[in-house]
């Protein structure tokens, strides 16, 4: 099977998930980049990156249509994560290409058993902590600029738990925030960039984008749950053999 059949494939899927889900789907883009489509973790790093920008960037204008965006909440909680972002974006280049992969794998089964716990009930309030606010959008732009992942496992319960946004705000908000940590950790990217496979990446962009609009039709028709937790296994067992892949 051809690379650029094996992208439309692996870019449907992640998007499904990523528009059925709300966040969380990006991060099958790097193992797919990585086993399927044989890039090394560092370019499958930056590919994500460029992945997870234009289909974030995509799916925010949908939100926003639907006024699920806090602009000025969302800027001010990018805004802490934009130098981890652009830090961690360099200090990618130079990692071990093993400690790279344990990294993500680590961070993969950390957001597939987030997944799998209970999440927090739509109109959860909580008493918004501008220290741990600034402290949250700091590790998830470390996280976005080091792994390439666009983090929104992990920036929907910090916009619920810490600044008391309802659900469908911070899943909204959250595309925000993931785009820009995003475009930040890019920047840091650009000489390798030159490099990439972009025959593979554009058709792999392409279908993610074509499948998020399918997979948040998807998410109106069955149980929310249900389809979280069986990403989640998914998730888990990808990040499992990762795992064993990079120590062996």
């Amino acid at each position: 099977m051809s690379a650029v059949i094996l992208a439309l494939i692996a870019g449907a899927v992640i998007g499904l998930a990523l528009g059925a889900l709300g966040g969380g789907g990006s991060v099958l883009a790097v193992p797919a980049l990585i086993y399927l489509l044989g890039f090394t973790p560092v370019a499958a790093t930056t590919a994500s990156l460029v992945i997870v920008t234009v289909t974030s960037a995509t799916a925010l204008s949908a939100h926003a249509r639907d006024g699920q965006v806090r602009w000025r909440t969302g800027l001010l909680f990018a805004a802490a994560g934009i130098g981890p972002a652009m830090l961690g974006g360099a200090l990618a280049g130079r990692l071990p290409a093993a400690a790279l992969a344990v990294s993500f794998a680590v961070v993969a089964a950390v957001a597939a058993i987030r997944m799998l716990r209970h999440r927090p009930a739509p109109g959860t309030t909580a008493p918004v902590r501008p220290v741990r606010a600034a402290a949250a959008g700091a590790g998830l732009g470390a996280v976005t600029g080091v792994l390439g992942v666009g983090g929104g496992f992990l920036a929907v319960p910090a916009l619920v738990n810490v600044l008391g946004m309802r659900m469908r705000a911070a899943v909204g908000t959250s595309l925000l925030v993931i785009t820009i940590n995003s475009l930040a950790a890019l920047a840091m990217r650009a000489g390798t960039a030159s490099g990439l496979d972009w025959a593979v990446i554009g058709p792999f962009a392409g279908a993610a984008i074509l499948g998020a609009w399918d997979g948040k039709r998807l998410s109106a028709k069955l149980p929310g749950d249900t389809l979280q937790r069986v990403f989640a296994l998914v998730l888990l067992a990808v990040a499992g053999f990762m795992l064993v892949d990079a120590v062996a």
